[in-house]
């Protein structure tokens, strides 16, 4: 009789455990899985049951997975993060960025490019954020978080952008604080003047609602102080975009005669300033980011800042962006920890940014081609910035998969078994 209720006992074992092996949504297979908050950087399987991340470990049996993913000499990291884009599009030809032309449609770019989460920077401000939330937030699949920007129009473009009198802290961090879920920060951009008001009414802001300041100077001449900016204008946590920008009416972090991050920017960093990248159209200079990235001053976050022009000049893309950095000598590791979970913690949502057992699963399957791949310019990349300076890489990022809440939603050569990717919402 004990030997019947052993062997009932161990076959109800075997039975629990086989039914929750079969239970996985999708078991990526194979993959160098790089997971910066969870410091994983290596060869390991990941299962995902229920839109959630369940399992990360050496081998995951894959027997009754619905799909299975084979990722081997491919890197499976966690969906990435562009906390700079401009997603606020629309049909008024005259409002550029804010219900207009020049922003994109979310869906179009992200998921091409292993991206799951974006931050719109500023499109919005608090008279017209509901009309975007309506329209874009809540229609896309791409997870859309918002900087609210300081100008209660938004990027209307021209005078609207330069209007002291519709920078309303209160305002703007009483719809923050009305939308917490998706409000992650306030921006300030495209103000042209010397003048410190809309800097102080951005970060004003900032406190009321407890939330992150991200600068972008428009331009000033005389420039500002970023000095100034930095050490007595920003608190720790607040972010400071185009950080490798070099235009005449913006003062550069890099001193161009000497080839050298001034002393104060190093001081912010230490502070806690967050330098993001905001690459943009001619926000990007390589003679501002090669002489920081040889110092070894890196950027805490990459982004895009893409809209319909910086998509179609040098920027292209989250991953060509990247590529860049990797190029200009930053490691894989650190390319990845810049474009998730930094950027997670900078937006304050720690549970993005990570494969983290229990989290959403945002997935970002990975290509890193080497040069052999390209025969043109004797097996290099070159990549270039807007004013035509050119430098070349032996390796570049490709999308292989981006998975979505537990869902794949891009799939480039058809890695997946069986093959078949969600549609619709």
């Amino acid at each position: 009789m004990k030997k019947r209720t052993l062997t009932l006992f161990i076959l109800c074992c075997l039975a629990g455990y086989f039914s929750f092996a079969q239970s996985y949504s999708i078991v990526i297979k194979g993959g160098h899985v790089i997971d910066p908050k969870n410091n994983i950087d290596g060869i390991m399987d990941v299962a995902i049951t229920d839109g959630k991340i369940v399992q990360v470990a050496k081998s995951i049996d894959s027997k009754g997975a619905r799909q299975v993913v084979d990722a081997k000499g491919l890197y499976v990291t966690p969906g990435l993060i562009d906390m700079h884009t401009h997603v606020f599009f629309g049909t008024n030809l005259n409002q550029t960025y804010s219900n207009g032309p020049n922003a994109l449609p979310p869906d179009g770019f992200t998921f091409r490019n292993g991206v799951t989460t974006i931050v719109d920077a500023g499109c919005t401000g608090w008279r017209d954020f509901e009309t975007f939330k309506k329209q874009t937030v809540d229609l896309s699949k791409t997870r859309v978080l918002t900087l609210l920007n300081i100008v209660g129009n938004g990027m209307r473009g021209g005078q609207f952008e330069q209007q002291v009198d519709d920078m309303d802290a209160q305002q703007t961090a009483d719809m923050a604080k009305k939308y917490p879920e998706q409000i992650v920060g306030v921006k300030l951009a495209h103000f042209n003047g010397h003048d410190w008001t809309p800097t102080d009414r951005a970060v004003e802001a900032g406190k009321l609602a407890n939330i992150p300041v991200m600068i972008d100077f428009g331009g000033s001449t005389p420039t500002l102080s970023i000095q100034e900016l930095f050490l007595n204008k920003l608190r720790p946590g607040d972010i400071f975009t185009h950080c490798f920008g070099q235009l005449k009416t913006r003062e550069a972090i890099v001193d161009v005669a000497g080839n050298k991050v001034k002393p104060f920017v190093w001081e912010a960093q230490k502070k806690g300033v967050i330098f993001d990248v905001g690459y943009g159209g001619i926000s990007f200079a390589f003679s501002q980011a090669i002489p920081a990235i040889k110092e070894g001053f890196y950027p805490n976050t990459i982004s895009t800042d893409i809209h319909t022009g910086s998509m179609n000049n040098a920027m292209k893309d989250m991953l060509n962006v990247m590529s860049k950095f990797l190029a200009m000598g930053m490691k894989l590791p650190n390319v990845i920890k810049a474009s998730t979970w930094a950027p997670a913690q900078a937006i304050k949502r720690p549970e993005l940014g990570s494969l983290s057992v229990g989290s959403e699963a945002d997935v970002a399957i990975l290509k890193l081609h080497e040069g052999k791949f390209e025969v043109r310019d004797a097996g290099t990349f070159g990549f270039f910035d807007y004013t035509g300076y050119k430098i070349t890489g032996k390796e570049k990022l490709e999308c292989e998969m981006t998975i979505r809440k537990g869902k794949i939603v891009y799939d480039l050569n058809g890695i997946a078994n069986p093959v078949y990717v969600t549609q619709g919402p």
